[in-house]
């Protein structure tokens, strides 16, 4: 649920305008920036294509450290950890770790049944809301709107770069998710390691950036 992890960080800003949007993005995201890592280093795999199409482009054959629901719990403790450490309020420090967490409950809402509930021997589960390109497009899409309203309203911009910034994001953002359904497959497994590493953490610093030139009110 790619544009779902965004609208949480987005909506999570009116509840803690102290933490930059990078940052709630980075913990919203925080289970797909582990997994390219891990993708690349051969601990976990994928495969391209799905019997069930849409939304859902690949198969997801073994990724149980980073999308585990046990291992979900136990980033988001992490994070928790790191942010109540270096000084973040009690609150703050919560929502970013429930925003970890939260990568994997959207996950469930819309992969098919592959998601594991801790490493090792585990049921697989998924609602399966991707196959369907109509409700992933109302459901995913009806989020994404209503998180853009509660940012763009408890925000505004300080200069140009804060509202132009802000909106190249959403639209590029809107562009890629949009178009999933019909984009080709990257030449290996190597090159989508690497793709999805640097764009997610390119989407992340992109929104620290707009979110900068913001102030809240």
């Amino acid at each position: 649920m790619f544009v779902g992890h965004t609208a949480l960080a987005l909506a999570a800003k009116r509840r803690s305008p102290e933490i930059s949007l990078g940052w709630l993005l980075a913990a919203a995201y925080a289970l797909d920036l582990i997994w390219p890592v891990l993708l690349l280093l051969g601990v976990e795999q994928v495969s391209f294509g799905s019997a069930t199409g849409g939304f859902e482009q690949l198969t997801f054959i073994s990724y149980p450290w980073s999308h585990s629901l046990l291992t979900s719990l136990l980033w988001g403790a992490i994070v928790f950890g790191f942010a109540r450490w270096r000084g973040v309020s009690p609150l703050s420090s919560l929502i970013l770790g429930g925003l970890v967490v939260s990568h994997w409950v959207l996950d469930y809402t819309s992969h098919a049944p592959d998601l594991p509930l801790w490493p090792g021997d585990s049921p697989r589960v998924g609602l399966g809301l991707w196959p369907s390109i109509p409700l992933t497009f109302a459901v995913e899409g009806g989020l994404f709107v209503a998180a853009i309203w509660l940012y763009v309203t408890a925000t505004k911009p300080k200069d140009r770069v804060g509202s132009f910034g802000l909106w190249a994001l959403l639209i590029v953002q809107t562009a890629m998710w949009a178009s999933t359904p019909w984009s080709k497959a990257p030449p290996s497994v190597a090159a989508l390691g690497w793709m999805a590493l640097i764009g997610e953490w390119a989407f992340v610093a992109w929104a620290g950036w707009a979110d900068k030139h913001r102030v809240v009110g």
